[in-house]
């Protein structure tokens, strides 16, 4: 994480019941989820259901992150991220007052966690899944950001990709305000900390990277080279690691551009594999056969010469 960013790292003791002072709402706190550069997330509960609640000294990130949220309400038909319930401010024992906001608690298990239960062949589906959501939040005016596997969440029934951190999404033409080494296309000197699509798309690429390379890696004397060089070692991008490359070199205008060259790559690596199932089942047998059937054949001429052998010796000691 950007090292220049302050972490608001709250501790709140499991059983404190947080009371909201404008709209009165009470939440118990059960345990810490995590923290990062504006507040900590904790989980809690309400009249018998969990949610994920929010807090921070810094009212007007908090606000920021409250207006990314209700955006991503206006298109939650696509399940995007969580959706938010309230927001409030709350004065600690000690009178310090904080802000938060509760929203949806999403559970699911992380993105390299499923990939190894479930198999590879779901990186396409969530390359798909992440690229229109992507684009259905850059519609909106924003940017992602910090887009790491951290922030990232697959829900059960059926399988979807669902945000769980907002705290990076930056307005679309400012600068990014919060990021991920490893995922910042600044960090590896490709390109600005401009918040626009591209960024989120270079992104894209370093996160899944990241899914088969978790220790990471460092920089070299030609980034664009290494990373394309890295992209090229996972057999599962060869169908579309053309895409991953173009948007390492910020040659997409769009994310509906990227996934609609990935979608059509994905249908040309399956039209592919139908064809060769077809040729297959098409090919003669014979050769099968007959390899089954020489082996006998052989077995059974050995038997015999063996048979003759042994009756032409057992005559001459007669």
């Amino acid at each position: 994480m950007h090292g220049a960013l302050k972490k608001h790292d709250l501790l709140i003791r499991s059983g404190t019941v947080i009371s909201g002072k404008w709209h009165g709402g009470n939440y118990s706190i059960r345990r810490k989820l995590g923290e990062g550069a504006v507040g900590t997330v904790y989980l809690c509960e309400k009249s018998g259901r969990e949610y994920a609640l929010k807090m921070s000294d810094d009212g007007s990130s908090m606000t920021t992150e409250v207006n990314v949220l209700k955006s991503l309400d206006k298109v939650q038909v696509q399940q995007l991220g969580p959706c938010l319930l309230d927001v409030d401010d709350w004065q600690s024992p000690d009178g310090t007052n904080y802000s938060f906001y509760v929203m949806e608690y999403i559970q699911g298990q992380s993105l390299d966690q499923y990939l190894r239960k479930n198999g590879s062949e779901w990186v396409g589906v969530f390359l798909l899944q992440l690229l229109g959501n992507l684009g259905q939040l850059h519609k909106e005016g924003w940017v992602f950001g910090d887009l790491k596997l951290d922030n990232l969440l697959v829900s059960p029934s059926p399988a979807r990709l669902r945000w769980v951190d907002v705290g990076g999404v930056t307005k679309i033409g400012r600068s990014i305000k919060e990021y991920t080494e490893f995922t910042d296309r600044g960090y590896w000197g490709l390109g600005s900390r401009k918040a626009e699509p591209s960024y989120d798309l270079f992104a894209v690429v370093m996160l899944f990277l990241n899914l088969f390379h978790p220790r990471r890696f460092g920089r070299s004397a030609n980034n664009e080279r290494l990373i394309c060089m890295k992209i090229d070692e996972v057999k599962v991008f060869t169908p579309y690691s053309h895409c991953f490359k173009k948007a390492i070199r910020g040659k997409y205008g769009s994310s509906e551009e990227m996934r609609r060259e990935v979608a059509e790559a994905m249908r040309k690596r399956r039209s592919g594999k139908k064809q060769k199932l077809v040729q297959n089942s098409k090919r003669p047998r014979t050769r099968r056969v007959n390899r089954q059937v020489e082996p006998v054949r052989l077995v059974e001429g050995g038997s015999i010469i063996a048979a003759a052998a042994l009756f032409y010796v057992i005559s001459l000691l007669l």
